[in-house]
């Protein structure tokens, strides 16, 4: 009898700290529209949405996965990467350029499916661990992802290799606590390519940064994100949103491979720009 008792006070408690992932609704319709995948340059291809950015980096050691989109955004990045010639199951490295639910919604589902190791800026790891719970904007609402346990837990200029490529992590909080972009060199049979894969620093908060107590440092994170984001040497870029790049203006569907669309850098810094300029704007106040 005691022993019956036990168990249904373990399964209560089980219950208890079980959460409900409640995805925010009325989503942009393009978060959520399959797109063709294609070969950006070298070992870098676009999997993911219409507007939510994915990127496959593939090396002879196994695949290494950026941004999963939203939770929903699982069967098309799959097609993409089977669309490619690419096996899903060999991903064995995932990585987030921001701990937000329309970036890694399907990121605990395919970290279970293909066993690959979560590697997260440690600043963003809370975050992760509460579905988002904790974010100081969209923890209002609540766990809006399925959480997931890091495995290994990264800092400004900290490496990731996979075969023969190594990205360094840029740490460019603000957006969120632990915001990164990535870089990285490449190469095809005609040119070599360092390659940002960027998380452009937008705001996101009504409220002024002084009123955000569960975020003390924000303006001061955001200062240097813009800082630091002028200095970055690069030839070819993209970002977490592909509006934030112009993707569909640079390539339309059935292109074929050509890396310079991509080599854009006055772009780059303009919108950098725009953004620091509202950012500014914002602290004036």
């Amino acid at each position: 009898m005691k022993k019956i008792f036990l168990m249904v006070l373990f399964s209560c408690s089980l219950l208890g700290f079980a959460q409900t992932v409640t995805e925010p609704a009325n989503n942009p319709k393009e978060w959520s529209q399959a797109t063709e995948p294609f070969r950006i340059a070298g070992n870098l291809y676009y999997v993911g949405t219409y507007d939510l950015a994915s990127y496959l980096i593939v090396t002879e050691k196994g695949n290494i996965l950026i941004n999963t989109g939203l939770a929903n955004s699982l069967s098309i990045i799959k097609e993409n990467i089977k669309a490619l010639g690419f096996d899903y199951k060999s991903i064995k490295i995932l990585l987030l350029t921001q701990a937000h639910f329309d970036h890694l919604g399907a990121m605990a589902e395919i970290k279970k499916e293909t066993g690959a190791k979560l590697y997260v800026d440690e600043k963003d790891a809370d975050a992760l661990e509460t579905g988002g719970k904790s974010d100081y904007e969209l923890g209002k609402y609540g766990v809006s992802f399925k959480p997931a346990k890091p495995d290994f837990l990264l800092k400004n200029n900290d490496k990731i290799k996979l075969g023969s490529t190594t990205l360094t992590l840029l740490h460019h909080p603000g957006h969120t606590k632990g915001s990164c972009s990535f870089i990285f060199d490449t190469k095809d049979k005609n040119s070599s390519y360092k390659i940002l894969i960027a998380n452009m620093p937008s705001i996101i908060v009504d409220r002024k940064f002084s009123e955000i107590a569960s975020y003390k440092d924000i303006q001061k994170d955001y200062t240097e994100t813009f800082k630091a984001m002028k200095k970055l040497d690069f030839n070819l870029w993209v970002a977490s949103h592909a509006n934030q790049f112009d993707l569909h203006d640079k390539r339309k569907s059935g292109d074929p491979y050509n890396p310079e669309v991509f080599m854009d850098k006055c772009k780059f810094f303009k919108n950098l720009q725009d953004l620091e300029n509202v950012f500014l704007e914002k602290i004036k106040n």
